[in-house]
């Protein structure tokens, strides 16, 4: 996909990628968990805890024109939902450089 060409943040349980879109529009968001994870069941439960922090974060925190890629890691199995909530707003701000109060 062509957010992997564009800016990545990693944290603890997943890697985002991001990437401003040539046209304007609406937010799109991808969710990716590779074999290496583990069996379906479990990449399918990182790829649902993924979707749930999304799903629960702020959507003024992602930018209107712009691809969003969720790269699954293995420590989304174990880590406590709240810190994964609190990287994703995290990850968000690194990638577009910006601050809580700002957009």
């Amino acid at each position: 996909m062509a957010a992997a060409t564009g800016t990545k943040v990693p944290a603890a349980a997943f890697v985002l990628q991001a990437r401003k879109r040539a046209e304007s529009g609406p937010v799109r968001i991808g969710f990716t968990v590779s074999k290496k994870v583990g069996n379906a069941v479990e990449r399918n439960r990182v790829r649902r805890r993924l979707k749930e922090i999304v799903r629960l974060s702020d959507p003024n925190r992602m930018h209107d024109g712009h691809d969003y890629v969720l790269v699954g890691r293995r420590a989304a199995l174990r880590l406590p939902f709240d810190k994964m909530t609190s990287d994703f707003e995290g990850a968000l701000r690194r990638a577009h450089g910006t601050s809580f109060a700002g957009r």
